[in-house]
C-alpha cells in the first residue's frame, strides 16, 4: 500500500495519541469522520497500523533497571538459536529481543526490579542458557529520544 499524505497525516496522529477519538482523528486532518474510519481500517488491513498501546512507566510499576544486552553464541552447539528463542519466550525480564548483525548474534532489553534481581537473571538464567558465549550488559541511564516520526524518514521535505 503506498501512502499519501493524507494517510501519512493519520498514522502520525494514531502514533502520538492512538486514543483519540475517529470523531476528532477526522477533524484533525480534515476529513470526513465516515471517510476518516474508512482510511483507518484499509491502513490496519494493510498492517501498516498494527495495533495499538500505551507507553508504560517501569520504574513507577517498580522495575527500576532497563539494560540493553548484547548475547553472543557458540555456533557449534546443535540448536543454539531455536534453543535460545525458546528461553527467551519464558523469561519475563526480556521485553524485546532482536536478532542483530556485528559482534553479538541478539540484542535484549531486560527490566528487573533492582541491581540484584539483574544478577540473578543474568548468572542464573542467560548465561546458563544453552550455546550462550559471551554477554555484555549496558544499563540505560536515562532517553535523550524515544519517539520519532518514520515520515521524517521516509519523506523529509
Amino acid at each position: 500500500m503506498k501512502l499519501d499524505r493524507l494517510d501519512m497525516r493519520i498514522v502520525e496522529c494514531l502514533r502520538r495519541d492512538g486514543r483519540i477519538s475517529n470523531q476528532d482523528l477526522a477533524a484533525r486532518v480534515s476529513l470526513s469522520p465516515s471517510a476518516c474510519l474508512r482510511r483507518v481500517k484499509l491502513l490496519e488491513e494493510a498492517g501498516i497500523i498494527q495495533g495499538y498501546s500505551c507507553v508504560l512507566d517501569y520504574a513507577k510499576l517498580g522495575l527500576e533497571v532497563e539494560a540493553v544486552v548484547h548475547v553472543s553464541m557458540r555456533h557449534e552447539v546443535e540448536g543454539w538459536h531455536e534453543a535460545f528463542v525458546a528461553a527467551i519466550k519464558d523469561w519475563p525480564e526480556v521485553l524485546s529481543a532482536r536478532i542483530v548483525t556485528g559482534g553479538a548474534n541478539y540484542m535484549l532489553v531486560v527490566r528487573a526490579r533492582d541491581v540484584s534481581h539483574y544478577s540473578d537473571f543474568i548468572v542464573n538464567r542467560l548465561y546458563r542458557a544453552p550455546g550462550v558465549r559471551d554477554i555484555e550488559s549496558n544499563i540505560v541511564l536515562g532517553y535523550i529520544k524515544r519517539s520519532a516520526s518514520p515520515f521524517e524518514v521516509l519523506d523529509p521535505d
